[in-house]
């Protein structure tokens, strides 16, 4: 099956979904499961090797979130990937905040806005600050927000980014730049 064919083929099973048709959602976990992998991996990456939070929890908890949703509303491939990486954010995020109201005070740093310094058991706190300050941004222009999902998040390309979000991948660049400098300020650090 070419690539291209695969896209279409996700993208009718997703429509399937979305429609509530009985057993398409049986049918989409073994198709996604190695790109919800990946996207997993590059959010837990940079983390000790005893971390309680792994690959495989990620990708599953993420997928018993979305299965949850009583009427997903999936558009095409890259848009379940970004709502997947959102989701993944989430669990990810709220996975911090249990440590951190476990372990209050340390040591902890602040440390400039980088994916293999974001560390779920050492930089707890940051990822709470990330999620607040993605949170503050969102009530300012909630594009931005997703276009950090998407790119930061699902690891998503400018043009895959533009897909999912509906717009140009020019406007994707710039919403990028601006993001990027909202969240370093945000975050105390100086790009």
């Amino acid at each position: 099956m070419s690539e291209a064919g695969g896209k279409e083929d996700l993208t009718r099973l997703l429509g399937r979904v979305r429609e509530g048709e009985e057993g398409a959602l049986d049918e989409l976990m073994p198709q996604v499961y190695q790109e919800l992998r990946s996207i997993a991996r590059r959010q837990l990456s940079g983390q000790r090797k005893d971390r309680t939070l792994n690959t495989t929890a990620l990708v599953h908890e993420a997928f018993l979130k979305l299965s949850a949703s009583q009427m997903p509303d999936w558009n095409d491939r890259c848009h379940f990937y970004a709502v997947a990486a959102t989701a993944m954010r989430q669990i990810v995020v709220d996975h911090a905040r249990r440590l951190g109201s476990k372990k209050r005070g340390g040591d902890w740093q602040r440390v400039e806005f980088q994916v293999e310094n974001l560390k779920v058991e050492e930089q707890a706190e940051l990822l709470m600050d990330l999620d607040r300050a993605l949170n503050k941004l969102s009530q300012l222009n909630q594009r931005l927000t997703r276009v950090v999902e998407c790119r930061f998040f699902a690891g998503m390309s400018e043009m895959e980014t533009a897909a999912a979000l509906g717009i140009t991948d020019r406007t994707v660049r710039r919403d990028w730049i601006k993001a990027r400098a909202y969240l370093h300020r945000e975050l105390g650090t100086i790009p």
